[in-house]
């Protein structure tokens, strides 16, 4: 059994060694964003492109709806589609990770997402709030979103024992709850925030929801279901040409009267374009029922990775106490710990938006997600030095513990799980992978830092993140 502690992994850490994490973590972040370049450009720009190729094939398809396995071939399509713009385009977008090439198109500025949040209400919530205070008890509304108990230290409530059912529902309709979420009612019932703010971001959010509604609803399905109609027109105006118009000829002789040719011939057209029309109606309601599957589909996903890289029983909680008169030391090994990421392949870790590096999304919340996966070893490594855990597991288990944890802690009492020891998991030389030769990053170029400097304490409301200055 690997071994575990409960107390903070600050604890064992001296000042001094806090601080030289600090500029450690602080050099790595400077360092990258001394790199940035084309091929980060591209990347994105690709994804981008990535999506649209989606989402054409996903639509095209999905005027066959009504067939099977094209429904299933154009809801699969969709599905991805809106995880990718989700996950890795709109997530990262939003968080300034591309601010930095200043587009005017790919800007945290700028952006908007297929999502009920809206933009500025989403970046309060989730860059500053959570991003700053992440895993404070009572501070960090992320944590369990207001409406779970998700940790021990939380006090029990009778509505509890109803979240695992809620729990589902919220899978479901995680965009929904998001967007509620986000309008922060604690902070209306306190007095911090005012009525007129909440009204302006209803006001968003039914824009949202109607744009949703209009799209994949209405405009969408009613697109699929205009090339059924009109093929099957078509169809049926060959078929009155070639024979059902003889036989009403034949029909009109036969009564001795020609208006009963016109009448037999009108009722043949009739019944062609009732069928027209129905066959329509089947298209749209399957092109309908195909943009709802693949909205839930995003959903679930983007729930699971995100509850997968907060909730696991790895992660550590804090008290206000805990984190008075932190410095920035602090500040990334409260990150580093409050965070889990999920093992996969490279093709898991773009469906998930690099989300499965949660650990260095928070450390770096502004860093380009496609560095993730580069920076890595070095925290591994300065976490091994300084005897931090380290905290990741395959998905499935890190999913299975937290709805552990959702089901077990609707009931009265818990307690922590034991938590993992420091990172020992690989072997590093004596030179540390940044460059330093006693293993230590030195001070960090400061020109990168502060708050008119690239990095996550950006200038920008939308983007900012409230980060300890120790200089």
């Amino acid at each position: 059994m690997p071994a575990t502690q409960i107390e903070s992994p600050l604890a064992h850490l001296s000042d001094e060694q806090v601080e030289e994490l600090g500029k450690e973590f602080d050099a790595i972040h400077d360092e990258v964003y001394g790199e940035l370049g084309d091929r980060d450009r591209k990347y994105i720009t690709s994804m981008i492109e990535m999506h649209r190729r989606l989402l054409v094939i996903s639509r095209a398809v999905l005027v066959a709806s009504p067939f099977r396995p094209a429904w299933a071939l154009g809801t699969a399509s969709l599905g991805a589609a809106k995880i990718l713009e989700n996950m890795e385009i709109g997530h990262n977008v939003l968080h300034g990770q591309w601010d930095w090439m200043n587009d005017p198109y790919i800007h945290s500025s700028t952006w908007d997402w297929d999502t009920a949040s809206t933009a500025d209400a989403w970046k309060h919530s989730h860059n500053y709030i959570h991003h700053t205070y992440t895993n404070i008890r009572g501070k960090d509304k992320d944590l369990g979103y207001e409406i779970m108990r998700i940790d021990p230290h939380q006090r029990w409530h009778p509505v509890y024992l109803l979240q695992p059912f809620y729990n589902v529902l919220l899978m479901l309709f995680f965009e929904w709850g998001v967007a509620v979420h986000d309008l922060d009612l604690d902070a209306v019932r306190a007095g911090e925030k005012s009525h007129k703010q909440v009204a302006k971001e209803l006001k968003g959010i039914s824009g949202k929801m109607r744009d949703q509604i209009v799209k994949d609803y209405i405009a969408w399905p009613l697109i699929s279901a205009l090339p059924t109609v009109g093929l099957e027109l078509i169809r049926s105006g060959g078929a009155v040409d070639r024979g059902e118009g003889n036989r009403a000829r034949r029909l009109g002789r036969k009564l001795g009267r020609r208006v009963g040719r016109r009448r037999s011939t009108q009722q043949v057209a009739a019944d062609f374009a009732a069928t027209a029309l129905r066959s329509g109606a089947e298209t749209f309601k399957a092109t309908a029922t195909a943009n709802a599957t693949a909205n839930v589909i995003r959903n679930v996903w983007s729930n699971w990775i995100i509850f997968c890289g907060h909730f696991p029983d790895q992660t550590y909680t804090f008290s206000r106490n805990e984190v008075e008169d932190e410095t920035r030391g602090g500040w990334y090994v409260r990150q580093l710990v409050g965070a889990a990421n999920i093992e996969g392949s490279a093709f898991f870790h773009v469906a998930s938006g690099n989300l499965g590096y949660q650990v260095e999304h928070h450390l770096f919340p502004d860093m380009p997600s496609t560095r993730y996966a580069e920076i890595a070893p070095r925290v591994k490594e300065i976490c091994s030095r300084y005897g931090l855990p380290y905290n990741t597991g395959p998905f499935m288990q890190q999913l299975g513990m937290v709805q552990r944890t959702i089901l077990r802690l609707a009931f009265p009492g818990g307690k922590p799980r034991p938590k993992p020891g420091p990172y020992k998991g690989e072997h590093f030389g004596a030179a540390s992978r940044n460059g330093s030769s006693n293993g230590h990053a030195g001070a960090s170029n400061p020109r990168h830092r502060g708050a008119t400097g690239s990095g996550p304490e950006q200038q920008s409301e939308g983007v900012r993140v409230e980060m300890p200055n120790d200089d």
